[in-house]
């Protein structure tokens, strides 16, 4: 594998260069916030394999913070390089980082928010509304198994990662379907794949570009790389 620079130089350089950048996060990008993942090395689903019981939380939902990877992203966003973002978590921690409700599609729903079941809007919940203004019945967000993701993030999902012409992945396994088909999207358009994640993804093989590091040393220090580059050429 290549010196972790020179694949951040790489990755910082990609990011200049392209029109389309697309960014998909899952459970792994929090866990640097104290939040548990789900098949990383001590994630839930490992150690429910193993028979063991989940690790307590470190800290307490409604205290997480945004960590440098979620600050990174939303530094691309200030920066006018993301053009959207798709994320399997539903901890609230993209937008409590500034990420626009309009640049986010949560495929598996927000913790802090209400669904109409109608028309697909999404409210707070401390509102305490069980109505949405269409009439329809609020529900959770948060999706459950076997239960349908949102329509309409799930259409945008599809209609950007056909769009985009760098897909970055952070922190997901990649084999919770229909979620993980976005990065195959991505590659039938002709879209650069690239991966942070610390466990294998069944997309390792095709990614142009794959990180094994912890997040937050790869993507805020990429980040960093790229501001430099916008300012010494633009």
């Amino acid at each position: 594998m290549q010196d972790l620079a020179l694949r951040i130089e790489t990755l910082a350089q990609w990011m200049y260069e392209c029109k389309y950048l697309v960014v998909f996060t899952g459970a792994g990008l929090s866990t640097e916030s104290g939040l548990p993942d789900f098949r990383g090395p001590d994630g839930l689903w490992t150690r429910r394999d193993k028979g063991l019981p989940p690790e307590p939380l470190k800290v307490a939902w409604d205290a997480v913070e945004p960590n440098a990877g979620h600050l990174a992203i939303a530094e691309l966003q200030k920066l006018n390089k993301l053009k959207f973002l798709i994320s399997q978590n539903v901890d609230n921690l993209h937008l409590k980082s500034g990420i626009r409700p309009d640049m986010l599609a949560e495929l598996h729903g927000n913790i802090t928010k209400l669904r109409c079941r109608r028309c697909e809007e999404t409210v707070n919940r401390e509102e305490g509304r069980t109505r949405c203004h269409c009439g329809g019945v609020l529900v959770k967000s948060v999706v459950g198994f076997g239960e349908a993701l949102p329509r309409k993030d799930l259409m945008l999902s599809y209609e950007h990662a056909r769009k985009s012409d760098l897909f970055v992945v952070v922190g997901s396994s990649l084999v919770v379907t229909p979620a993980a088909d976005m990065p195959r999207e991505a590659l039938l358009s002709g879209a650069k794949l690239v991966i942070i994640n610390q466990g294998e993804t069944p997309f390792d093989r095709k990614a142009s570009l794959r990180f094994q590091e912890r997040i937050g040393d790869v993507l805020p220090r990429a980040t960093r790389r790229l501001k430099k580059l916008m300012r010494f050429f633009e």
